[in-house]
């Protein structure tokens, strides 16, 4: 079958046949919409998410059952609704590519899945552009580049209660002028920082994250950057709490921070403000 085929049923060619009884329970479509399910073990379903969202409408979600899919999901211009069966259950993954790309959605949710990137060159494992929608319960794992790349001056996502981790550079990266709202995710194993925010006109709300076991700080701030930084846990990271350059604006202030966050078990200190955050990797 080919990656954008509709699956075919004898009785009903043009559309996927509505299951009987789903194997994970779909959530249930929005006013006017239906539900597009997505099973790669079941011919009657389509066997990748891509090509369901190819065919959903404006009030339609498309619903992944448990599976692993090799997959690049790419939506523009358009709202997405694509809610997985769990990030335990469901794995997108791509070789080539970030495995979820969304430039300029305008609204939306992205739920309950695992995306994760094998591939060898220089992507990251989810890239959002300008986007306007919630992701949220998912994982992000494994990029050459941060796991998550938020960027452009009209991306303001909701990105909440996620796990980031093992990624090669940092887990979020907010950076190009993107206001994203960054809240209760967990941040672990990457090889540079939890969070990092960067350039002028960058100012994200980072609220209630966890970042841990980084292999340089929970958070930084670089390159005139802004950000509210509140009620975070950036702990046992291998140099800092949260690192900041001298011409970035944090809110509360910065001498505020420590009663702001927690940021304690981190053996270089909980915070530094330093002209030179990336020194120890060479930039």
């Amino acid at each position: 079958m080919q990656d954008n085929a509709k699956p075919q049923d004898p009785k009903q060619p043009d559309e996927p046949v509505a299951p009987t009884e789903d194997r994970e329970s779909s959530p249930p479509p929005l006013e006017g919409g239906k539900t597009l399910i997505v099973d790669a073990t079941d011919t009657q379903f389509y066997a990748r998410p891509s090509a369901a969202l190819k065919d959903a409408g404006p009030l339609d979600q498309v619903f992944v059952r448990p599976g692993i899919y090799e997959d690049r999901i790419f939506v523009a211009d358009r709202s997405i609704r694509l809610i997985g069966a769990g990030r335990d259950q469901v794995q997108i993954f791509s070789r080539r590519s970030s495995p979820l790309y969304l430039q300029r959605v305008p609204s939306g949710r992205v739920e309950g899945i695992t995306f994760r990137y094998v591939g060898s060159d220089q992507h990251s494992a989810m890239n959002i552009l300008d986007s306007v929608c919630t992701i949220t319960k998912c994982r992000v794992l494994e990029g050459i580049l941060s796991g998550v790349v938020l960027y452009g001056p009209e991306c303001r996502p909701t990105f909440s209660e996620n796990e980031v981790c093992y990624n090669r550079e940092s887990g979020i990266f907010s950076f190009a002028g993107a206001r994203p709202y960054i809240s209760q995710n967990t941040c672990f194993g990457n090889h540079h920082f939890g969070i990092a925010v960067r350039d002028d006109g960058t100012s994200p709300d980072i609220v209630r994250n966890t970042c841990r076991d980084n292999m340089l700080s929970g958070i930084l701030l670089f390159h005139s950057a802004k950000a509210l930084i509140l009620e975070n846990d950036c702990h046992k990271n291998q140099h800092w709490g949260i690192v900041m350059t001298p011409d970035c604006e944090s809110s509360p202030e910065q001498e505020e921070l420590l009663k702001a966050n927690t940021l304690s078990q981190n053996p270089r200190g909980s915070l530094i403000i330093t002209h030179e955050p990336l020194a120890e990797i060479g930039r």
